[in-house]
């Protein structure tokens, strides 16, 4: 394992190292090396103990995601400083520890100040430097890649020679078409196309503020098994190996969502949805139904998407600078060029359309659908279907529409105690109940012909 370009060397207590181009964050061997203040690192430590009020050494060590060599020295200055006294003997030489009346006065004031209690941050030009190192850029998804990815949907080929050279750019792309046609679902799968996990710090922090990064509902951790990346390397605990992030933001997205949001309350701040989402993708579903302005949301990004890098601002006023390295992906039913002007759509180069499938198509995705929920295929059931509800009404197709009619026959088989069975008559209970409120669209295939 080598040692770092210069850059990394630049920043105190940085114990990232590359091998074979992977980043990966070393453990710190003193608390110099965390990179943090020794007095940020004894509030967090009082805080917990006057949560918990006795812990052991070590498991104060793995709340704060530090080795417990890093503690030790720490450990003796507090008890010396009556902060902290012994409550007992613990096992490997360590002890239980509870705060003294002048240490109860100390992290009292500590939570009042910051009620952050957790993983001890990574300064923020760390991260900074990981991301670099991880760029979502640097990675080239391959054919084979994409057809893994999109293995368990119908995707039409030439669809997937679209998606391709798009994913690989790193830049951004639009998804447009009718609803129902899995937008959605292709920008979940394209993060699956970048096989390499990234490692991702709890929080950082940055004049004086802790911003909390990882998030569960949007990080993933992979399964560790035995052998792999994580075995015996001695990492930083402060971070977490990740699947590559797919950050989904849909009606609820305000302009709020994309700047660091602080609680006044508890003094913590949160990282913005592009921090989140950096060395991944951000995928902006039902793009154009906000509560925001389509045109003031493109703003906010226009430098940010040329740069690739953006600004926010800490509760103090400070401007910092952070990466913004991910595939934004806007999935819209409407035109592109009804949402913006050329200047933006020049900054997302890729345009796709995701079109009604084909009856072809149509037909497998029933079968496929029969297969996961338990139906027998059927084929001239689905050209009944076809016959009858579509062609004359001038109904175009839509891929969702095989999952839900089979989902409602489904639960009327249930409910009947019958057996799963795609016959005609309940197609036709399907349909009555599922299109009663969804109108034709006037725009599609002409009776007769194939939709």
């Amino acid at each position: 394992m080598t040692s770092a370009p210069s850059d990394y060397d630049a920043i105190d207590g940085l114990g990232a190292l590359l091998s074979d181009d992977v980043f990966l964050p070393t453990e710190p061997k003193t608390l110099r090396e965390t990179g943090v203040s020794p007095v940020l690192v004894e509030g967090l430590v009082c805080k917990y103990l006057l949560q918990v009020g006795s812990a052991a050494g070590r498991d104060v060590a793995r709340r704060l995601c530090l080795p417990f060599g890093t503690l030790e020295d720490l450990f003796g200055s507090l008890r010396s400083r009556q902060i902290v006294f012994h409550q007992g003997q613990a096992a490997l030489g360590d002890y239980y520890y509870a705060l003294t009346d002048q240490g109860l006065d100390r992290a009292r004031a500590a939570m009042q100040a910051c009620s952050y209690v957790g993983p001890a941050p990574v300064p923020l030009d760390e991260y900074v430097l990981s991301v670099e190192a991880q760029t979502i850029r640097a990675e080239a998804a391959q054919r084979e890649q994409l057809l893994e990815a999109f293995e368990d949907i119908s995707i039409d080929a030439s669809l997937l020679e679209v998606l391709g050279p798009a994913v690989n750019s790193g830049a951004g792309m639009f998804l447009y078409g009718a609803p129902g046609n899995g937008k959605t679902t292709l920008a979940r799968r394209i993060t699956r196309c970048f096989g390499r996990n990234i490692w991702l710090p709890h929080a950082v922090i940055d004049d004086g503020f802790i911003i909390k990064v990882f998030d569960a509902a949007y990080h993933e951790r992979p399964e560790e098994q035995e052998g792999s990346l994580l075995s015996g390397t001695g990492h930083d605990p402060r971070w977490v190996n990740v699947r590559r992030p797919t950050v989904i933001v849909g009606g609820e997205l305000t302009m709020d969502s994309l700047e660091i949001r602080h609680d006044p309350i508890s003094n913590v701040c949160e990282a913005s949805l592009q921090l989140k989402s950096n060395c991944g993708c951000l995928l902006i579903d039902d793009f154009g139904r906000q509560r925001i302005e389509p045109t003031e949301l493109l703003n906010r990004w226009i430098i940010p998407l040329e740069n690739r890098y953006d600004f926010l601002t800490l509760p103090s006023g400070k401007k910092i600078q952070v990466p913004f390295d991910q595939l934004i992906i806007f999935s819209t039913n409407l035109e592109p060029h009804e949402l913006t002007d050329e200047a933006f759509l020049r900054r997302i180069p890729y345009k796709v359309e995701v079109g009604d499938p084909s009856l072809d198509e149509f037909r497998t995705l029933f079968e496929v659908g029969c297969r996961t929920l338990g139906f027998g295929y059927r084929p001239e059931a689905v050209d009944y279907l076809v016959q009858k509800h579509y062609r004359p009404l001038g109904r175009c197709l839509r891929r969702c529409h095989a999952r839900d009619l089979l989902s409602q026959v489904r639960n009327y088989c249930v409910y009947r105690g019958v057996a799963l069975e795609l016959r005609p008559d309940y197609l036709d209970r399907a349909v009555g109940a599922y299109f009663t409120t969804m109108p034709a669209p006037a725009s599609i295939a002409t009776p007769g012909s194939d939709p």
